[in-house]
């Protein structure tokens, strides 16, 4: 069912920011409101330019552009690199669909999940950067992608809930993978902390 990873992955974010996260956290109003608002728009659609247009993939990729444009230059530049090499492989995932198939072994939605994933974590080192990017590529890959079926005839609608579906199950493969780096971190700090205090009590 299109949208089923969508709405359990936000709803269970929403869930989380709302009630388990501490109320002095700072962000915690802001994903409040943007799983919320993800929530409401996500089936709302509109057409424009003979293109079915969904609301929530665009709201992402505004929401995505508004908090890079407050970075500085050279990072500005290297989001939008970052973003664009997404943006390709997004894309480039599609059209192998389409012309090859075959090389499709298990559902692609976990394929392009997983590959989307690999190349954010290659690209960026925070949890925030690669969430951007993968919000900022994939919408922009949809929006590529939806252009280049047009020329051949192809309708093609933009930031479906199957797109969502796609993004919501790679930013939870990006935020598992931060978690085992931070866990590492996390390990290795609380082992030289026991080390140091056992060397002082000796």
């Amino acid at each position: 069912m299109e949208g089923s990873m969508f709405y359990l992955v936000y709803w269970w974010f929403w869930i989380f920011c709302t009630f388990i996260l501490k109320r002095q956290n700072p962000y915690r109003l802001k994903l409040s409101v943007f799983m919320l608002s993800m929530i409401i728009l996500a089936d709302l659609h509109i057409t424009f330019a003979e293109f079915d247009l969904y609301a929530g993939g665009f709201f992402l990729l505004f929401l995505s552009y508004a908090v890079v444009y407050k970075e500085k230059t050279k990072t500005l530049v290297y989001y939008l690199i970052c973003s664009f090499i997404v943006t390709l492989a997004y894309v480039t995932f599609h059209l192998f669909e389409i012309f090859d198939p075959v090389w499709i072994i298990f559902n692609k939605d976990w394929m392009m999940g997983g590959c989307i994933c690999y190349i954010a974590i290659l690209l960026q080192k925070g949890l925030r950067g690669r969430l951007l990017v993968i919000a900022s590529g994939t919408m922009q890959g949809e929006i590529l992608y939806a252009y280049i079926l047009k020329k051949f005839d192809f309708s093609y609608p933009i930031g479906t809930l199957s797109y969502l579906d796609v993004c919501a199950l790679t930013s939870v493969l990006v935020v598992c993978w931060s978690c085992l780096e931070n866990a590492g971190f996390y390990f290795e700090n609380y082992v030289n902390l026991n080390q140091k205090g056992k060397q002082k009590s000796s």
